[in-house]
């Protein structure tokens, strides 16, 4: 499903003495079944436009468009909708829900499309039979390694069964081999048909042979684009 952006611009506190334009007339497109990577330092405004492309949040102005409809302008439910049955979230810290265990951390962005408690669980296990976790299920988060972790945030990521994933610097808590090996991860990803994309400063992340696009991003704008 192709992705477009179209002079998008996004200001937090308009108006007012601390106004700050967060991202400046990015126009782009991402490709589908493409792994890409938005590249720059923190505050170069990576986080903010993949928030608005995963109607998290809405461009001050300027259009984004999801498989050719203009999603930008959507009234919030429907906005909502679009957001839990086409998107999956990878984030930072991985957001795990600490006295919950693995399985029902899992289920939890499930809940709000009432599918079938049995189903569900059903399908949990299967992604946990599928990145090697199904002896953690009943485990408390809090007992996990950092690459059990991320893994877990994988499966929670994928319980909707998204066609776009959307990774906020996802190896900024693992070390450079959980990070290679979390870059493997999203590359099989990637081969079963999903978008993936993915914002860092990590050369883990930006140099791997998986990243089919480099998109470098500085204040607010984009730089360059390679791929």
């Amino acid at each position: 499903m192709l992705i477009q952006l179209r002079n998008i611009e996004k200001a937090f506190n308009q108006g007012k003495p601390n106004e700050f334009w967060a991202i400046r007339g990015v126009t782009a497109q991402f490709e589908p079944q493409r792994i890409t990577c938005l590249k720059g330092a923190s505050g170069s405004g990576k986080t903010t436009l993949l928030s608005m492309i995963g109607c998290l949040s809405r461009p001050t102005s300027g259009r984004i468009c999801l498989g050719g409809r203009v999603i930008s302008g959507l009234p919030e439910r429907f906005m909502t909708e679009v957001r839990r049955h086409t998107f999956g979230f990878i984030f930072q810290r991985f957001n795990l829900i600490p006295g919950l265990s693995v399985l029902e951390n899992i289920m939890l962005p499930a809940y709000p499309l009432g599918l079938p408690y049995k189903a569900l669980r059903k399908s949990a296990r299967q992604l946990l039979k599928q990145f090697g976790l199904s002896n953690k299920a009943d485990n408390p988060v809090q007992w996990l390694s950092g690459g059990e972790a991320q893994r877990v945030a994988i499966c929670r990521s994928l319980i909707n069964n998204p066609q776009i994933l959307i990774a906020d610097e996802p190896t900024a808590n693992l070390d450079s081999k959980l990070s290679r090996e979390f870059m493997g991860l999203l590359d099989e990803l990637r081969h079963s048909g999903r978008t993936i994309l993915i914002s860092s400063h990590d050369p883990e992340v930006f140099a791997s042979t998986a990243v089919e696009r480099v998109v470098e991003m500085r204040d607010g704008m984009i730089l360059d684009a390679t791929g």
